[in-house]
């Protein structure tokens, strides 16, 4: 497998570097929501509180914090491009002035938010469009960060098969080759994207997680207090937090690489004792 490093040592090498992928042991990485339409009410950050929450999530363990101005819930108000940007570069405002030692992921597919926000300090890009957009795809590249990209055809999280996620995905490496990017995470997209989507859907391509190592790419779960959960236990997403844990213990043990969490404590503990595990199978093996 190859690995991703995000990082580029910038401001005299204050931040940390992070590599993901395999031998590296499971990244975590933290949620930073600016929007206050999330699903999950819980995850909004005000920006008077942005700073403290960042160094509280580090303290905790999250080794990236993602920064996203807009929910891509499917039921989501609409977010127009200035008020997205407005969050997002409201936010990156705060943390360039900040210590905050660890890589500041934003979370878009716009990519105006993004030329803007490469005028800051951001060493991750999160883009759940996949790299469709061909402004984006050249900005992307063009900036030397690292990319987090989610299996996409035409539009985010539209594939409603898992043979669909997979013919996503081989789009997606091709658009990689093609922009000549090869410092990448692949997301292969849990969530209810689209309102086509069941969570039988996502339930599968949770099952069959293991099967993505093929593309010998690190690979992010992302599916923290997401609906399909809601759908198994019978909860909202205030009440999910079990229901995600016990899901990200499965994908950790399928080959997840990098985990996306709301909750940073109880996700470290989870990736602690699933590295355990997996390293005294390790040992018996040999």
């Amino acid at each position: 497998m190859q690995t991703c490093v995000i990082g580029k040592q910038t401001h005299g090498g204050r931040k940390e570097r992070v590599v993901v992928g395999e031998g590296e042991g499971v990244t975590l990485m933290g949620v930073m929501n600016m929007s206050p339409d999330s699903f999950y009410a819980g995850s909004y950050v005000r920006p008077e509180e942005l700073e403290s929450r960042a160094q509280e999530m580090v303290a905790l363990g999250a080794e990236v914090l993602d920064i996203g101005g807009q929910s891509t819930a499917p039921h989501a108000p609409y977010t127009d491009s200035a008020t997205e940007l407005e969050r997002v570069i409201s936010a990156l405002k705060i943390l360039s002035n900040s210590d905050i030692p660890v890589p500041v992921s934003v979370d878009t597919c716009n990519p105006v938010v993004l030329e803007a926000a490469l005028h800051y300090d951001i060493d991750l890009i999160n883009d759940v469009s996949g790299l469709i957009s061909s402004d984006y795809g050249t900005l992307a590249a063009d900036s030397g960060c690292a990319v987090i990209a989610m299996a996409a055809k035409t539009r985010p999280g539209d594939p409603k098969t898992f043979s669909g996620t997979m013919h996503a995905l081989d789009m997606l490496c091709a658009r990689m080759e093609q922009y000549e990017i090869d410092n990448y995470i692949l997301d292969p997209g849990v969530g209810r994207w689209i309102p086509e989507r069941t969570p039988d859907i996502d339930l599968e391509l949770c099952y069959r997680f293991k099967e993505l190592v093929v593309y010998e790419r690190p690979l992010l779960a992302a599916i923290s207090r997401k609906s399909f959960l809601g759908e198994i236990v019978g909860c909202p997403a205030e009440k999910r937090l079990s229901a995600t844990l016990a899901m990200t213990s499965w994908l950790i043990f399928q080959g997840a690489s990098m985990i996306r969490a709301h909750d940073i404590a109880e996700t470290k503990d989870v990736i602690a004792v699933c590295s355990k595990m997996q390293q005294n199978q390790a040992e018996r093996n040999r």
